[in-house]
């Protein structure tokens, strides 16, 4: 009978680790926020005149809003493409994102949340759920191809959210 109970209990132990495990990141949420990097900041400073400094200047490429995909898997706020200098940043501003395991971040040359590994351009875990960050985009990455950015959760294959860019 006291194995009947150890074996029970051993069950239910791994039960709520399971359950724990894949539904505790509907709960956490992590923050984050990142000034947008400036040219001097991002390491491309040059020795332009003054006169050129507005060059510098973040220069928003193209934009979109989070899109909702269920009442699990959702975003809010927005993504912009941003040129500054040289260099070209991802920005998530003011977003409220729900988390999920291995949650990763991706452009993609698809629209509404499709896409694929072979023709995205992979950009890192997501950061945070919450808040305002920046991923670097590859200097090689095909910005004119780019139609969307991708919240990918890998280790279940589903899409958390996407914006559309414009």
């Amino acid at each position: 009978m006291m194995l009947r109970g150890a074996g029970i209990a051993g069950i239910l132990a791994c039960v709520a680790a399971l359950a724990w495990y894949l539904g505790s990141p509907l709960f956490i949420r992590t923050t984050l926020y990142e000034a947008v990097p400036t040219q001097a900041a991002l390491g491309t400073a040059s020795s332009a005149p003054a006169a050129f400094a507005s060059a510098a200047e973040p220069i928003t490429i193209a934009s979109g809003g989070l899109g909702r995909v269920d009442a699990l898997h959702n975003g809010v706020g927005s993504v912009s493409l941003v040129r500054t200098g040289d260099s070209t940043i991802l920005r998530f501003e003011g977003v409220a994102i729900t988390n999920a395991p291995d949650v990763h971040v991706y452009l993609s040359r698809a629209t509404g949340g499709r896409w694929t590994e072979a023709t995205s351009v992979y950009l890192g875990p997501l950061k945070a759920t919450n808040g305002s960050f920046n991923y670097a985009v590859p200097p090689d990455a095909d910005l004119a191809s780019i139609r969307s950015v991708v919240v990918w959760c890998r280790q279940f294959s589903v899409l958390v959210t996407w914006a559309d860019l414009n």
